[in-house]
């Protein structure tokens, strides 16, 4: 440390005119650079950050937002639960804000929640956020309230955008990764694709069933009866228990990995081998999705590029109040081909089958003759 420079928190802690007179600029250029302001060099937005290292400045952000009126933090709704999805989203949300300059405020919300999503962005709003996430929303029946007295940007993942000013979206549609997951199906040559969905109150589920349908439709293909499962690995199971009495059925998306796993289980009690019998597609490519038996094919979600996409352009609506918003990037869909999907059986035999057996580990999966393990985690 250069001599005379001086550390802590208490009166003689370093200042922002201490910052400057080290790194050789105006208190003024200091100030530019903490509000990530243009028209600052590189070069000089080096020198300040060194010193302020060297120093051991901490910007006082209770100052600045008193003079600015922002205070530098974003606010998250997000739902109370450890689903795979929703949690992956907001921990890609953490990891993106890092590099941003603020501070996330989370606030969760339950989906018994009477107040719903209205009221946990009325919360952050007490709190004067800058701008507000709404991540993994459900239909709570307030989606309205959420148009009057909002006048922060807001940026919506998994689900349409508000019918306001100023709300963006970002993610790949739910809708998109449902129709490539039932044409992987149809490629592979079965006849037409049943779909185990996810609870109708997420808009995500609803998008996976509404992809799934319209690719059917668009192919002329039967569109059978929907089974609805609440996202766990039971519910899939007891949903596989139904479909495995289907000697027809050859093929099933499910609107997530847990509830595929669970339809797998129960496929094999009831003697229907996956993929020889019964192919099977999940989505979200959990990490235990590679390392069941057979290995899960499923669509991979891109929860990072997401959350970084998302919250660039948040960031840039928060800054640029009156500018165009920053044009909505396309995430690839990613299919992820494992051996849990194969071509169907050429010909049934009655009864094929449908000898139980203790356990879905009893036979020796096959691997998938028309697409091999593309991608194994």
């Amino acid at each position: 440390m250069r001599q005379g420079t001086r550390r802590g928190s208490g009166p003689g802690a370093p200042r922002s005119a201490d910052v400057a007179r080290l790194a050789g600029v105006s208190q003024k250029t200091v100030s530019r650079v903490y509000n990530d302001e243009p028209y600052v060099s590189a070069e000089v937005r080096r020198r300040v950050l060194e010193a302020a290292e060297e120093l051991g400045y901490r910007l006082n952000n209770a100052a600045r937002a008193l003079a600015s009126g922002r205070t530098r933090s974003i606010g998250v709704v997000t739902l109370g639960t450890a689903l795979y999805g929703p949690a992956s989203l907001i921990m890609g949300v953490e990891r993106a804000v890092r590099d941003t300059g603020y501070a996330l405020r989370v606030v969760n919300t339950l989906e018994d929640d009477p107040t719903g999503v209205a009221g946990a962005v009325d919360s952050l709003l007490e709190q004067g956020v800058d701008g507000i996430i709404i991540s993994e929303p459900i239909d709570d029946g307030h989606g309205d309230d959420l148009s009057a007295g909002v006048d922060v940007p807001v940026l919506v993942l998994g689900a349409p955008p508000l019918s306001r000013p100023r709300t963006l979206a970002a993610g790949v549609g739910a809708d998109l990764m449902a129709r490539t997951a039932t044409e992987h199906l149809l490629e592979l040559g079965h006849d037409t694709v049943h779909h185990l969905a996810g609870p109708q109150r997420w808009y995500a589920a609803r998008d996976r069933l509404e992809g799934w349908r319209s690719t059917l439709a668009a192919h002329g293909r039967t569109v059978p009866r929907v089974v609805e499962g609440d996202w766990s690995a039971s519910s899939g199971y007891t949903a596989g228990r139904e479909l495995a009495s289907d000697d027809g059925m050859t093929a099933v998306f499910a609107a997530n990995d847990d509830m595929a796993i669970g339809l797998v289980r129960a496929l094999a009690e009831a003697g229907r081998r996956v993929p020889e019998d019964v192919s099977v597609m999940g989505f979200d490519d959990i990490p235990v999705a590679a390392h069941v038996t057979p290995p899960l094919t499923t669509m991979r979600q891109p929860f990072d590029t997401v959350a970084r996409e998302g919250l660039k352009r948040l960031v840039h609506s928060i800054k640029n109040p009156d500018a165009p918003a920053l044009p909505a990037g396309e995430p690839p869909v990613d299919l992820v081909v494992r051996a849990s999907t194969a071509p169907p059986p050429t010909r049934k035999t009655p009864g094929r089958g449908r000898t139980p057996v203790l356990s879905p580990s009893a036979g020796r999966p096959v691997p998938s003759p028309g697409g091999g393990v593309l991608t194994e985690n």
